[in-house]
């Protein structure tokens, strides 16, 4: 199992902090589309680093074309020699009209498209084919030797995809190389949910499970004491609660029995209760969605549970010391 770690936005630490992640042992470094764009650090991370991959967990696709995110996954994945991936998601409608002013329809069927026509215009770059896709929401049919990119020697970036429900999930399986798994997720909904959409999508594309990479960043509580763990439990019972309150979600607390939370954690998000509503997480709700346990336990659960489910993970160790983060690291890695 690979070990990614996150890097921060300050572009004036996060070559430093790339460093000391692949030092310690980790796979993969990534950023996130927050309030920040999340491709300068992944420039940084690659001059500063040799081997790890670096990944957009996520960027959002929606919010711009195509073509420019075909350039800029190409460009990355050029100058770090082949250690790009780019990670994609949705985004939710509000955001991508309100903030972002751009169109929002049909997002599985959008996503698609929107993957393929990027490999099209990869496909032209590296390979030389005819640039020819015309789909229902894009199209590019235009391509000239002047706007062509000449340094191919890595060919294009791998492109994994944030999912959630089937559809989008179905849509990984078939037009992605890896899918990249919501925190907001359970043993149970990965085993009866996820993997049968995915198997669904590997079998439109021809693929196996083989061809792919499912990547969980699952919530972990742990600490060096018992006040440390309770701190942790409950920011992470906050997070849940939070991701808990969206309707879209919905379905991963029904396959715990805990569905009838959603309506009251989305009641209370409007009302801007955000702190109380991590006291509705019970334990056996959190512990559904949390490994739990002083940190020489942690590799040892997260294999137990998952170790047949993903090729990688990302849960936050940010508690734990160094030392016992690289024994973890070098645990699920061996």
């Amino acid at each position: 199992m690979k070990v990614d770690g996150g890097v921060g936005t300050d572009l004036e630490t996060v070559g430093q902090q790339a460093r000391n992640l692949e030092e310690m042992g980790y796979s993969g470094i990534m950023t996130a589309e927050t309030a920040h764009d999340p491709f300068f650090p992944l420039l940084l991370a690659a001059q500063n680093t040799e081997n790890v991959d670096l990944m957009t967990s996520i960027a959002v696709a929606f919010a711009r074309t195509p073509m420019v995110l075909a350039n800029i996954g190409h460009d990355l994945n050029a100058y770090s020699k082949g250690r790009f991936v780019l990670g994609l998601g949705s985004q939710i409608r509000p955001h991508i009209t309100k903030r972002f002013s751009m169109p929002w329809s049909s997002p599985a069927a959008r996503m698609r498209e929107f993957i393929l026509a990027m490999r099209a215009i990869w496909a032209n770059w590296h390979e030389g084919k005819p640039l020819e896709f015309t789909g229902e929401f894009y199209t590019h049919t235009l391509m000239t030797p002047m706007f062509t990119p000449t340094n191919t020697e890595y060919g294009a970036p791998k492109v994994f995809l944030a999912a959630v429900g089937p559809k989008m999930t179905e849509v990984a399986g078939e037009a992605a190389d890896g899918m990249i798994v919501h925190a907001f997720t359970t043993e149970k909904y990965l085993r009866e949910t996820t993997l049968p959409a995915l198997e669904r999508g590997f079998a439109k594309a021809g693929k196996t499970r083989a061809d792919f990479e499912l990547s969980y960043p699952c919530f972990v509580v742990s600490g060096q004491n018992e006040e440390e763990m309770a701190k942790a439990a409950v920011a992470t019972r906050k997070q849940i609660a939070f991701y808990g309150s969206t309707p879209a979600y919905k379905p991963v607390l029904d396959s715990i029995g805990a569905g009838e939370l959603q309506g009251e954690l989305n009641t209370m998000s409007k009302q801007g209760r955000w702190d109380e509503m991590g006291t509705l997480i019970d334990d056996s709700t959190l512990e559904s969605f949390a490994v739990i346990g002083e940190p020489d336990t942690i590799a040892a659960q997260m294999k137990a549970r998952y170790g047949d489910l993903i090729d990688r993970t990302s849960a936050a160790y940010g508690n734990i010391p160094r030392d016992k983060q690289q024994s973890i690291i070098a645990e699920l890695s061996a």
